[in-house]
C-alpha cells in the first residue's frame, strides 16, 4: 500500500501518463491497526494523545490521500498538467504523514526500549561510537526540529552507513533525502503536548523507553537487502 504513496507522488510531479493506468487499478490507502492498546505505552505517552493521534491524526493523512490520488487521476486521465503539478505539495504533505505515521507505530512496543542487539548495535557502534552517542545525537537534532517535524535514523544505501536526519513536516525521508527510515521521532506538538506541555526534550528521553529496537533491526536487515 505504502508503495503507491511513492508512486502517486511522482505523478503529482507529472513523471508520465503511465502512473494513470497505476491510479486506475489502485486500492484506497487505510489506516493501519495498532498492535498494542492506546494505553499501552503508558506512563510514557499517554493513552489520549495515542488515541488522538492515530484515529484523528493520522486518520486524517490517509483520507485525504485518497482524495488526492483521486484528484490526480482525473488530471491524468484529463491531461490537466497545471492541476497535477498544483497537487504535489497535498501528496507530499499527506503520503509522508501516512507514510511517517505508519513507521511510527511500529517502531513502539510496550516492551521496547533498552538497547539494540546484534547488526543493530554493530552497525550502531561502527557509524556513531557508541549507542549513548547514537541516542545524543538524534535527540539533540530531534529537539532542534523548528516548528513540526520528524527526527530520524536511516540507512544510506550507497555508503552503507547508518545516519541521523531531519526532516520538516510531513516530509517523507526517504523521498527528500534518499535515506532509509529506520527509526522516526514525531515532533508535531500532537504527538506530546497533552502531556508534555511544551517541553519537547522532556518526550524525546520519554519515547526512548518504548522503542522498538526489533522492529528498527529488522528494516535495517531489510534496508540492506
Amino acid at each position: 500500500m505504502l508503495s503507491r504513496v511513492g508512486l502517486t507522488y511522482r505523478c503529482a510531479a507529472t513523471v508520465g501518463r503511465a502512473m494513470g493506468q497505476v491510479a486506475a487499478v489502485r486500492q484506497k490507502h487505510a489506516l493501519p491497526d495498532l498492535t498494542y492498546d492506546y494505553g499501552a505505552l503508558e506512563p510514557h505517552i499517554n493513552a489520549e494523545i495515542m488515541q488522538l493521534h492515530h484515529s484523528k491524526h493520522h486518520a486524517a493523512y490517509v483520507n485525504n490521500l485518497n482524495i488526492v490520488e483521486e484528484k490526480c487521476q482525473e488530471a491524468l486521465a484529463k491531461g490537466d498538467v497545471t492541476t497535477e503539478i498544483a497537487l504535489a505539495p497535498a501528496f507530499k504533505f499527506n503520503g509522508g504523514g501516512h507514510i511517517n505515521h505508519s513507521i511510527f507505530w511500529t517502531n513502539l512496543s510496550p516492551s521496547g526500549g533498552g538497547e539494540p542487539q546484534g547488526e543493530l548495535m554493530a552497525a550502531i557502534k561502527r557509524d556513531f561510537g557508541s549507542f549513548q552517542s547514537l541516542k545524543e545525537k538524534m535527540s539533540t537534532a530531534t529537539v532542534a526540529v523548528q516548528g513540526s517535524g520528524w527526527g530520524w535514523l536511516g540507512y544510506d544505501k550507497e555508503s552503507g552507513r547508518l545516519r541521523v536526519a531531519a526532516c520538516a513536516n510531513q516530509d517523507p525521508l526517504q523521498g527528500t533525502t534518499g535515506l532509509i527510515p529506520l527509526l522516526g521521532i514525531d515532533v508535531w506538538e500532537h504527538a506530546y503536548y497533552l502531556q508534555y506541555k511544551n517541553v519537547r526534550p522532556d518526550y524525546v528521553k520519554a519515547i526512548w523507553n518504548v522503542i522498538n529496537w526489533e522492529n528498527v533491526g529488522e528494516r535495517l536487515q531489510t534496508a540492506k537487502k
